[in-house]
């Protein structure tokens, strides 16, 4: 069983940032949702992915949905969605992928975090 962690951080103010909706899909001929979830009070993720989900060369798109972050705090023009594509050749890893978002920019990174 894998696991997809993250943290997001709000760069303007430096607090994290919570209740962004997260989807994981894996893309192919017909995509398909493996999880959608909510980022908590903390701005963190953990989701776990069964191994008969993980098709090791298969692209995974983990999407954040920022846009209804922003216009919460009465920021518009933002972006609206930080797309991660990205492959999961150990069924058995943790693929942990934090994010700062700024409202017209974001910085992500793949951090081995075992």
């Amino acid at each position: 069983m894998a696991t997809i962690t993250s943290h997001t951080l709000n760069g303007t103010d430096g607090t994290h940032a919570s209740g962004i909706k997260v989807t994981l899909t894996r893309l192919g001929q017909v995509n398909e949702l493996i999880f959608e979830t909510i980022m908590d009070e903390n701005g963190r993720l953990e989701q776990e992915v069964a191994a008969d989900q993980i098709v090791p060369n298969a692209t995974y798109e983990l999407v954040f949905n920022t846009g209804s972050y922003w216009k919460q705090r009465h920021i518009l023009g933002a972006i609206p969605q930080i797309v991660l594509r990205f492959l999961m050749p150990d069924e058995n890893a943790k693929y942990h992928m934090p994010v700062i978002l700024n409202p017209n920019s974001y910085s992500v990174w793949r951090s081995s975090n075992d």
